[in-house]
């Protein structure tokens, strides 16, 4: 399926306390895993070719709230007194007029419905985290099949004349 047009919204902390790895490294150190979701969002990106917004709460910290790029994904932290559903709700709203398919990652089931009606796609948090592993085995197989099978790719780029040169003085000739 070619997803290189599709946008995926992902609700941040709802993923981090779905995911059991994510919530294990999130008791010792949260930061820790927001950049462990960033890094498994990025590589899932990149095999995908989808656009990845990751939307994380920062309602009850003042401030204007900021979005900027990392691993080629788009952070945002919500404004002040905005939820992550409330933004993830506006970037539909934004995203869905231009054309393509929008899915939405939580296991918030009334966001899902929300987003469901703006015409974006749910994708449950158990859902995006089968396609990742799926993804990665994809990834892994492919690095498999691309291996060189030759033991010696030198012959390939050495002229006649160099190879031959090469044996002689293997063989002590001159």
């Amino acid at each position: 399926m070619n997803r290189r047009n599709d946008v995926l919204l992902v609700d941040g902390y709802n993923i981090i306390g779905a995911w059991p790895e994510l919530e294990r490294l999130k008791e010792h150190d949260l930061e820790d895993a927001r950049d462990k979701l960033l890094d498994m969002l990025a590589d899932y990106q990149g095999f995908t070719g989808m656009q990845v917004y990751v939307v994380f709460d920062a309602h009850q910290v003042p401030g204007l709230g900021s979005t900027f790029k990392q691993h080629k994904l788009t952070v945002v932290y919500t404004k002040e007194k905005e939820t992550a559903d409330e933004c993830i709700e506006r970037l539909c709203n934004e995203l869905i007029a231009r054309r393509r398919n929008l899915y939405v990652a939580t296991s918030d089931l009334v966001e899902q419905h929300v987003a469901f009606g703006k015409g974006a796609l749910r994708l449950s948090a158990r859902e995006l985290l089968i396609d990742i592993g799926q993804n990665r085995k994809a990834i892994e197989q492919s690095i498999r099949e691309e291996k060189p099978q030759k033991r010696n790719s030198v012959d390939q780029n050495i002229s006649l004349d160099v190879w031959s040169k090469l044996e002689r003085l293997r063989r002590g000739e001159k």
